[in-house]
Parts: structure tokens; C-alpha cells; sequence
């Protein structure tokens, strides 16, 4: 690893895509304290362990089985399942989630493409959606944001939004919270009245147009949108250096 100012900003030029995609998502586990991180996803894996390594020190990392590991991978304890679960239950976790359908109110659907009884494709099923949506944080990864995900009302709710939340009654909003949403063209939020979603900020190279020529439904977009941060030197360092010197987050995002 070179030796580098973790504040200097880094040559914006010289910065891909995906290593904003990685950026954005370690902001998302930000603040958060002694959670769980439990990233889906090349570029979310990296953000965690990006997250990890700078201005969250305190975040725990999975090897998605049964241990707790440092960002380097070597062990640093033991997570039996039942353990996993009281830190699902009681909001201690915090999950970068796909999705293959994705709506205004932050619905998400990983289960089937059409009606239910009779669907067109089907998809990996439920899963752990709901549990995970409403006993933790939960944001979204999106490595190819189109009409096709960002949907005017998902197919199917694995995932709960904030409107199914609020239909549910008080109890379902108790650990319901979607930091964020992000994918290869931006950031997204819902801190808005309605909690609809919202565009946070742009990744440099992309414009509001294609933002929303690429969403199947009306987003909330301020006058003078932000772009997304970009790394310091330090940052990209280890991005480049230390966690990811194989480059496999250029898969999931090729711009």
C-alpha cells in the first residue's frame, strides 16, 4: 500500500465508476457503529470492507457462513446462527440487498417477474426479505439501474417500502429504515414528506436526463442535484492496493 493523506482528494480524472459505486455504498454503513455489515454484491463488499478499514472501525464483518472476519479475511470470531439472528431481529444488522424490481417507496422484489399465480420469469423467491426490511436496515445495490428495476410498483413485495411499512401498522416501523439505494448512475434516498425516493446525488458523467429516462416512475430531483463524493487519495488506495487489487468490481460496473 502506498503511503498517502487519507483526506487528499484523489485526481477525479483517473476515478472509474465503480470505484464511485464503491464510495456511495461504504457511506452507507457510515455512523453506523457495532452493526453486522452484510453486503450482497462485489461492489457492496467493498464498500464494507472500505467502510471497515477508515471511518467506521467498529463494523462487523461476515464471512456469510459463520464467522466473524477482520477486513484482511483472517478470523476474528465466532457467529453461531442463533446469534445472527437475535442481531437480524433486534436491528444490530445492517443489509446491502439486489433487486431485481425496485419502486418509488423502496419496495423491493427479488421473486417473480408478473402475477404471482401464473409468473412470466421466476427469480430466486422471497428469501429473507421481509425479516431482513423490517428488524434492520436495509439499502439497495442496483449495478444496472433501468426502467425494468426502478418500477412504478414492484410485481411482488419481498423487500418492504416505506408505504407497506406504514400499512402495517406502528410495530412494522419499529427497525424499518432504507439509507439508501445505489446504483451505476447514482444515489438515492427518501427523505422526502412522503417518503418516496429521491435522487441524492449523481455519479460524475451522468446527467438528471439519463437518470430519468432510466426510472420507470417520477422521482423527486432538487434544482442543483450533487454528485456523488469522491474518494481521497487514501480511499482509492485501498480500493486499488489493498481490498480489491484484481479489479472485480469492474464486473459489475464496466463504465
Amino acid at each position: 500500500m502506498t503511503t498517502q493523506n487519507a483526506n487528499t482528494t484523489a485526481n477525479p480524472a483517473a476515478i472509474t465508476r465503480a470505484e464511485y459505486c464503491v464510495i456511495a455504498c461504504a457511506d452507507a454503513w457510515r455512523d453506523n457503529g457495532e452493526v453486522l455489515a452484510s453486503p450482497m454484491g462485489i461492489v457492496p463488499s467493498v464498500g464494507a470492507r472500505l467502510a471497515r478499514r477508515t471511518f467506521s472501525p467498529d463494523l462487523l464483518l461476515t464471512d456469510g457462513e459463520a464467522l466473524l472476519v477482520a477486513p484482511d479475511g483472517t478470523t476474528e470470531g465466532w457467529l453461531p446462527y442463533r446469534q445472527h439472528l437475535a442481531m437480524v431481529t433486534g436491528g444490530r444488522r445492517h443489509v446491502m440487498m439486489g433487486a431485481s424490481q425496485i419502486d418509488r417507496f423502496g419496495n423491493q422484489n427479488i421473486s417473480c417477474i408478473g402475477d404471482w399465480e401464473q409468473p412470466a420469469r421466476q427469480l430466486l423467491g422471497v428469501r429473507g426479505a421481509p425479516v431482513n426490511t423490517l428488524n434492520n436496515p436495509v439499502s439497495y445495490w442496483i449495478p444496472k439501474h433501468s426502467p425494468r428495476v426502478f418500477v412504478e410498483r414492484v410485481d411482488m413485495i419481498c423487500g418492504v417500502g416505506y408505504d407497506s411499512a406504514a400499512a402495517a401498522g406502528p410495530s412494522a416501523g419499529r427497525y424499518h429504515r432504507i439509507p439508501r439505494v445505489v446504483s451505476d448512475l447514482g444515489v438515492f434516498d427518501f427523505a422526502t414528506p412522503d417518503r418516496s425516493m429521491r435522487l441524492a446525488s449523481l455519479h460524475p458523467g451522468v446527467t438528471v436526463g439519463q437518470i430519468r429516462e432510466a426510472t420507470g416512475f417520477a422521482l423527486t430531483i432538487a434544482d442543483d442535484v450533487p454528485h456523488t463524493r469522491e474518494p481521497t487519495a487514501g480511499e482509492l488506495s485501498l480500493i486499488r492496493e489493498v481490498i480489491d487489487p484484481q479489479g472485480t468490481r469492474n464486473r459489475e460496473v464496466r463504465v
